[in-house]
């Protein structure tokens, strides 16, 4: 097993995620099996209890894992699956060792930082890089390793001990550090606006005591897409050959061609989509980094440049009017001149009210529509309220005493708990009909496992009601109790989804739900439904491009049959 540590220096959120995938990109395009591992120094056990506001997005693994977002970029980059182990925390860290404790498993020594806690780390390490993470099955080559935060900390230093061992443990060719830091400081990978010159990496080098060709300028770029390229230009992977003994053959490498083409296409896109993404969170974009993420790859597979209006949902409502109406009348000005309009996941009874308005404009006036987990059950409330005439309908959630509860809690639900309490993880969606857009968009595939993160689920017991106005429940769960999909007779696309699929999408692989509504939203939905789920020649990638993996060859932009699995 190879190790490559990705540390950072001076300020946080310099980088490291992006450097640590694109390392891992260009590796794995080498014909490396490569894993990654996250390390968050915070004490928190995991990311499920964050606020969005104070570290970001919440990422949801197949197991059900809720991690740092970073983990969502290793995923999309390398198009690998991971755990929950691949998120290493200090209260993680901690609690296996107190547990071991308790169980005497010490035999009575005093339990300390080093060695006990150090070891911990690297037994940690150790064992989850050996986990596959590819639909191969076969165990991985190479581990890369970010340790979150900066250099310095002192949550840190127990991490960074613990590899100040490890690197004797495994030898020195089995074990490199990246550093990524600000130009200004002693550093490998020089986080910079513009290119630097010659004589500055040969005084960084002189003064860190690293040859030349280990310092690599990782300047501004057009696109994330563009930095595996950056370094692969750099040299980046002779070194890791070199300095790892990596078993690579310098031969033309096609997944870093199909990086190229994603990132011309990026560069070059002259057509705009619009998308009004209607949340809570829209101050901080890191608040739904994956939903911006899905959106961006289905507007790059139909060469549309994305642009997403961030609406306030509360600033739709009606109070909002009273007290600040520039900012209502503003509010939906933004909804009304979008292409489409996007409610995603959520929690809490703030701006639900402006959701359900955003969700009934919508499909009043026929304007492509997904709804995600919060976004499906409010799609429902709407319809309860205004087709089916129930005025008081409502997610007991926000009104647990509400005549109609259209969405109700979950029985394994446990309100007295936070963490870890939610329906989490992959879960099997089964088509119930044959005509459904979105099964369509599936590649026609009789069921999808994707994944979930909700307390609250539509009541099944009053479906039949919806169903006869021609609100379809067209997926739902194996046992056909928890409602998975909704879909609009009479309108183009109005879909909603309990489920998060954002969490799946790739770059050359978009999340079916979220390309339908850029598809839609373009105007090109009926066509590409009309000619068997293909895009035109000019929209789709080159056969020459390859893939991240041996089965997945993309000569047409058409949904595989992997999808089923």
């Amino acid at each position: 097993m190879k190790y490559i540590l990705v540390t950072g220096g001076v300020i946080s959120g310099i980088g490291k995620g992006i450097i640590a995938s694109s390392v891992g990109t260009i590796l794995k395009s080498c014909g490396l099996h490569v894993t990654a591992i996250k390390i968050d120094p915070y004490i928190n056990i995991d990311a499920g209890t964050f606020s969005p506001y104070e570290h970001g997005e919440v990422f949801v693994l197949d197991d059900g894992g809720e991690v740092d977002l970073d983990l969502g970029n290793y995923e999309r980059f390398l198009d690998i699956r991971l755990t929950k182990d691949n998120n290493l925390t200090t209260g993680k860290i901690y609690q296996s060792v107190i547990n071991k404790e308790r169980r005497g498993d010490y035999l009575g020594k005093t339990v300390q930082v080093v060695p006990h806690i150090t070891d911990a780390i690297q037994e940690w390490v150790m064992r989850q890089a050996k986990i596959p993470v590819d639909d191969d099955g076969l165990g991985p080559q190479v581990c890369v390793i970010e340790l979150g935060g900066t250099v310095g900390d002192i949550e840190s230093m127990p991490f960074i001990e613990a590899f100040r061992q490890f690197q004797f443990k495994v030898k020195r060719e089995n074990f490199c550090n990246i550093h990524v830091s600000l130009v200004p400081q002693v550093c490998v990978v020089c986080r910079c606006s513009t290119p630097l010159d010659n004589a500055v990496k040969e005084k960084i080098s002189m003064f860190c005591h690293v040859e030349p060709e280990q310092v690599i300028c990782v300047h501004d770029v057009s696109s994330i897409y563009r930095v595996p390229l950056l370094l692969e230009d750099q040299g980046v992977v002779d070194y890791f050959c070199h300095r790892l003994h990596l078993p690579i053959e310098m031969r033309p490498r096609k997944m870093l061609t199909k990086w190229k083409e994603i990132s011309d296409r990026s560069d070059r896109l002259l057509e705009h989509c619009s998308i009004a993404l209607v949340g809570k969170y829209t101050k901080f974009s890191d608040s739904y980094a994956s939903v911006i993420k899905a959106l961006e790859h289905s507007a790059l597979a139909i060469n549309h440049k994305l642009a997403v209006k961030y609406i306030d949902s509360a600033d739709l409502e009606a109070a909002t009017l009273h007290q600040e109406p520039v900012k209502y009348h503003e509010a939906w000005q933004k909804l009304c001149s979008a292409d489409g309009v996007l409610v995603p996941g959520g929690f809490g009874v703030r701006g639900t009210e402006g959701k359900i308005q955003a969700i009934s404009w919508a499909r009043k006036q026929k304007k492509p529509f997904l709804g995600v987990c919060l976004g499906m059950q409010l799609a429902v409330c709407e319809f309860a309220r205004n087709v089916l005439d129930w005025q008081d309908a409502n997610s007991t959630e926000f009104d647990p005493e509400c005549k109609y509860p259209v969405v109700i809690d979950m029985p394994e639900h446990n309100p007295g708990q936070m963490g870890g309490t939610m329906r989490l993880g992959k879960r099997r969606t089964i088509f119930k009909t044959t005509n459904s857009i979105l099964r369509k968009l599936y590649g026609d595939a009789e069921y999808v496992d994707e994944r979930h993160r909700h307390r609250f689920e539509v009541n099944p017991e009053l479906k039949q009601h919806f169903e006869e106005k021609g609100f379809r429940f067209v997926g739902q769960d194996m046992e056909g109790e928890r409602m998975e999909v909704i879909e609009l007779d009479d309108h183009l696309y109005f879909v909603g989804v309990q489920y998060h699929p954002e969490f799946t999408s790739r770059p050359i692989k978009p999340s079916p739900p979220y390309f339908g509504l850029l598809l839609a939203a373009a105007g090109k939905l009926q066509s590409y439904l009309q000619k068997g789920c293909h895009l035109s020649p000019r929209d789709t990638y080159s056969d020459r491009s390859g893939s991240s993996s041996p089965d997945l060859e993309i000569a047409e932009l058409k949904f595989p049959s992997h999808l089923q699995d």
